[in-house]
């Protein structure tokens, strides 16, 4: 499997690799309400990366 990315074509576990070597931060917010009163908030921050960048981070 591949992406096209402009003119270049890049498999899907280079673009995984590039993705986990930076890291990934996953933000979301979620609000149930009734009649404009807010029951429920629920906020979400994830981050996601490669064990050894997190490693290299340390050092």
């Amino acid at each position: 499997m591949s992406v096209a990315r402009g003119q270049e074509t890049v498999a899907l576990v280079d673009l995984l690799d590039r993705l986990l070597a930076g890291g990934v931060v996953i933000t979301g917010d979620l609000t149930i309400s009734l009649a404009d009163v807010d029951l429920v908030h629920v906020s979400l921050r994830a981050l996601i990366s490669s064990v050894q960048t997190l490693v290299e981070e340390e050092r």
